[in-house]
């Protein structure tokens, strides 16, 4: 399973509507996997990953700052999937001008 949860830190809440894209990486280029969009508690679950080997996970986060100043557009986050009966959590702390993420549980 590969989860995320996105909080907004300069509202303190948790960022609804942002959609995330799942891709896992086939050689020289990108499949994608699940489209999703953030619910009312920020967080998203896709169903996989089926193997091992490098994902990415991408957040539209233009969409979610539109009526504000921002800086960056998507976000992306590129990680690795040795062992596919584990848990793979990747929380995204979010404001206009910087984000942060970590390996979660």
């Amino acid at each position: 399973m590969i989860s995320t949860h996105i909080l907004d830190t300069t509202k303190g809440l948790a960022a609804s509507g942002v959609t995330v894209i799942l891709e896992q990486q086939n050689k020289d280029s990108w499949k994608e996997i699940g489209t999703d969009q953030t619910n009312a508690d920020g967080r998203i679950v896709f169903n996989c990953p089926k193997e091992q080997g490098v994902y990415r996970l991408t957040f539209k986060i233009e969409d979610y700052y539109k009526n504000e100043e921002h800086f960056f557009l998507n976000t992306p986050i590129v990680f690795q999937v040795k062992n596919t009966e584990r848990k793979y959590h990747v929380p995204l702390l979010l404001n206009p001008y910087g984000y942060s993420t970590y390996r979660g549980t």
